[in-house]
């Protein structure tokens, strides 16, 4: 199901820059009974985004009402919501008269297995590198190719994340999620000031760890700081809170911290999907 500019149609026009350039931003929401889940939270950074990049910002409650449209009658699937610059003539000078594309697309939900919540995942560190670019940094832009590449460096099935690093062997984030460890009690996220995307699941775990009174610092983290952690976990829109069990070679427990966060992002998220 698609909905292009408010109306039903999947064609979109081959000058647009999104497709040309990638000139463009995008959100991934969970729908829970006909409701996008912290849709709030996704259009706020939605508009971060729009006003990094010069684009003007899409009217909100027409986004909202569109979304809300297309989510309606399913009971679970994901949203993916891109709002591009709209079309343009070669080259990579903005048009003069900017008329952003809002694209809102529905997908079936992904069928992940129970035990990647309960027993863990296992992870690995990729190659591939994030580029240092702040005027970027936090925001999901289009452009994915470093996430692309780094998700080409497996095939194994019973890995199901990669650990991806900046060029000064800073640990970023995930292909596509945040990264959180936890060691002496203490929580830990690689800050996003240089490169990363500053997920809507990630904001709200640094949330709920203040309410609930745990130190929750964002900072710089090197590999050494993860293969030495107590507990790790990771976290996007889509999977919530998976507990981490192994890093490369090193096996990690699913510990007290995780299991906590892990049943409050549950619980949050029970509540943004509750009918009225």
């Amino acid at each position: 199901m698609f909905l292009l500019n408010g109306e039903r149609r999947q064609c979109i026009d081959i000058a647009d820059r999104g497709f040309q350039y990638g000139d463009g931003l995008f959100e991934t929401i969970e729908v829970l009974n006909g409701k996008p889940l912290f849709l709030d939270r996704h259009l706020k950074r939605l508009v971060t985004g729009c006003r990094r990049l010069l684009i003007p910002p899409p009217d909100l409650m027409l986004l909202t009402e569109e979304a809300l449209q297309i989510s309606a009658t399913t009971r679970r699937a994901v949203l993916k919501l891109m709002v591009t610059r709209g079309s343009g003539g070669r080259g990579y000078r903005q048009p003069p008269q900017i008329q952003a594309t809002r694209l809102l697309s529905l997908y079936p939900f992904p069928d992940h297995p129970l035990h990647y919540q309960t027993q863990g995942v296992a992870l690995r560190f990729c190659q591939q590198r994030l580029a240092i670019n702040p005027s970027l940094a936090g925001i999901k832009h289009m452009n994915r190719l470093e996430q692309i590449l780094a998700r080409a460096e497996w095939q194994d099935n019973d890995i199901q994340e990669g650990v991806m690093l900046d060029y000064n062997d800073h640990v970023v984030e995930g292909t596509m999620s945040n990264l959180f460890m936890v060691k002496d009690g203490g929580l830990f996220t690689p800050e996003l000031s240089q490169c990363g995307v500053a997920g809507i699941a990630r904001e709200l775990i640094l949330e709920l760890s203040q309410q609930n009174n745990l130190s929750c610092q964002e900072t710089v983290l090197y590999k050494a700081a993860f293969l030495w952690a107590d507990e790790i976990f990771i976290t996007n829109s889509l999977i919530g809170v998976w507990p981490v069990n192994r890093l490369d070679v090193f096996s990690f427990s699913v510990g007290n911290v995780t299991r906590l966060l892990q049943k409050l992002f549950n619980s949050a998220r029970l509540a943004e999907g509750r009918y009225d």
